[in-house]
């Protein structure tokens, strides 16, 4: 349809996405309507009548589609931000999701006191994906360098792409790798995001996370614990003196977490909580 202002755009995509059973539909019409005219909420209030060209109109009908197959928002428009950063997505990367920052929060204080003592400091992210966590700490802390790890080359050359895009590119690196399979050297942080939902689960899971986020992103194992086995095992190896680990957990996994990290000689140190005041991220030290 050509012709139409910004405001009959966003009432036709509310008027669509509401009565298609989403969760948010207010929401995620504001986001395909903005991002497929290139407008801004600001516009929407200010100037209401501007007349939309024809291929952006396009562009939001073909979003509006791929929303009602179950598509999730972000993954039409390939970006979402985090920790006040954009990040693109791809097939091969997990979207970013809020409540991770609360593990960008815990580190981060950690971090910045190796710093000041020593200068620099060094982390790698295992599981990058997007690059999500690791660029959000390199873009608080200019003596930070660090490696994202990911078993996908797609999920490396988009988390390169971030970096660029955050201007920390200098300080950051990838590496392919199946964990700390090919990893050599010492950190003074391994942060981690891993794979935590039991393998029954999966199946359970809502149709926008099961369909459209990688599976290897998300297969914890039998019990969802496998990578935090991998994470304990391989990571004393891996750090600086008094070095620390943080790692996001899914929900009521804490006291086994903590006990597969106690039988590697790892104490929990700090407990966050996510948005919904869930235990959420865990720093260990050894």
């Amino acid at each position: 349809m050509g012709g139409e202002t910004l405001a009959a755009l966003h009432a036709r995509a509310r008027k669509t996405l509401r009565g298609s059973g989403a969760a948010t539909p207010d929401l995620d019409a504001r986001f395909l309507v903005e991002w497929a005219t290139g407008t801004t909420r600001l516009d929407a209030l200010s100037a209401p009548e501007r007349i939309i060209p024809d291929e952006a109109a396009g562009i939001l009908d073909g979003a509006i589609e791929r929303r009602l197959a179950g598509e999730p928002v972000h993954r039409i428009m390939g970006e979402r931000s985090f920790y006040g950063l954009g990040f693109r997505l791809s097939r091969e990367t997990l979207e970013p999701r809020p409540d991770t920052e609360a593990l960008v929060d815990l580190v981060l204080p950690f971090v910045t006191q190796r710093i000041k003592e020593n200068g620099i400091a060094d982390a790698i992210d295992l599981g990058t994906g997007t690059g999500a966590i690791a660029i959000a700490l390199l873009s608080r802390l200019e003596k930070l360098r660090a490696i994202g790890v990911d078993i996908a080359q797609g999920a490396l050359d988009t988390a390169w792409e971030n970096a660029r895009m955050a201007g920390v590119s200098r300080r950051f690196a990838t590496l392919k790798s199946d964990w700390c399979a090919v990893v050599t050297g010492k950190f003074d942080l391994i942060v981690s995001n891993p794979p935590y939902i039991p393998r029954h689960v999966i199946a359970t899971l809502d149709r926008e996370v099961r369909e459209h986020d990688p599976l290897v992103a998300l297969d914890g194992g039998e019990d969802g614990l496998d990578f935090y086995r991998a994470l304990a095992s391989d990571s004393g190896s891996h750090l600086y003196g008094r070095g620390a680990v943080g790692v996001e957990i899914g929900a009521g996994q804490l006291a086994e977490v903590k006990s597969i990290f106690a039988e590697r000689g790892f104490h929990l140190a700090e407990v966050a909580q996510d948005l919904g005041g869930h235990d959420r991220a865990l720093l260990f030290r050894l």
